[in-house]
Order: structure tokens, then sequence, then C-alpha cells
């Protein structure tokens, strides 16, 4: 499988296997620590929690969610957000900061767990044709804006997570 999803079943496999890895991380990871500010931020210069991690992830996930659903109902999708450009992605990522700011860290686990089934849900549901048979924003397939937005932010947090772990021996 290329690093980059060509089909349905790759896919898949490539958001669970991520997805699998990444909460291994997550569990490991003292709820007491789950706010501490050390993590590299998606904005350079920048430092965030792994509960905002958490955040940036679900956050992501549920508006591929609400991109297909929006669809299916034939109304207009608004990307990457309603009130955001594609060069305000840093202003986007602190709304999902602080929509989840007072979640625990296990809830916020727990919704990340959801989010990702129903993402998976969503993929199995969709034809190989439907995910990657006809352009479906510019150039890019619906299977392909799924992985942009599920997997790959996964194993980008995946590796600002375990930093996180290493600089603070936690194994």
């Amino acid at each position: 499988m290329s690093s980059v999803p060509q089909n349905k079943q790759e896919l898949e496999q490539a958001i669970q296997l991520i997805f699998d890895k990444i909460l291994v991380d997550y569990s490991s990871i003292p709820e007491e620590l789950s706010r501490t500010v050390r993590v590299e931020g998606n904005v350079k210069g920048t430092e965030i929690s792994v509960s905002d991690t958490l955040a940036y992830l679900i956050g992501w996930g549920k508006l591929v969610i609400q991109w297909n659903k929006l669809t299916s109902a034939k109304q207009c999708v608004e990307l990457p957000a309603t009130g955001y450009k594609w060069n305000e992605l840093g202003r986007l990522a602190q709304s999902f900061y602080f929509e989840y700011r007072d979640w625990s860290y296990n809830d916020l686990i727990s919704e990340f767990k959801i989010t990702t089934n129903n993402i998976l849900s969503l993929v199995s549901s969709l034809s190989e044709h439907d995910l990657y048979g006809v352009a479906w924003y510019k150039k890019y397939t619906l299977g392909r804006m799924i992985q942009l937005n599920t997997s790959s932010p996964m194993k980008n947090m995946r590796a600002k997570v375990r930093k996180f772990k290493k600089s603070n021996d936690i194994r």
C-alpha cells in the first residue's frame, strides 16, 4: 500500500491502522498531563496540549462527516468549514480547542473513538466510485479528502504526541 490510499480498502486500512496506534499512545498518557501545553502546535512556534490534539482530530473528523451529510442532502458545503477559508486553518484549529476545552481527557478519547468509528462507517457505506471515481472537491476525490482530514492528521498528531511522551518519560 502506498502512503496515499488509492481505493476504499486502502483508505479503511489506513484510518484503522493509525487510529489503533494513536489510541495506544493516548491511553498511556495520564489524565493529569493531558492539559500540559508542551505539544508542538499546528501553527509554527505554538504549543498545545495532548487534549488539544484530540480536539483537533475530533473537529476534523466531524467536519468530514458533516461534508458528507450536506452533500447527501444536496446542500452547499462550505470548505473547510462555515466561516473559514483554507488559509485560516490555524483559526479553525483554535475553534476546535475552544469547543472541547472543558471536556475531560477520558471523554475526549471516547469522542475520538466514536468520531473515528463514524468515519469508518461512512467510508464503508460509500462505493468505490463515490470515493475514488470522480472529483469531489476541485481535483480531489472524496476518498482523498477523507484521508487528508483523518488518517493524515492522525499520523501527524501521533508523531507530536510520541515526542511529548518521550520528553515526559511516558512509556
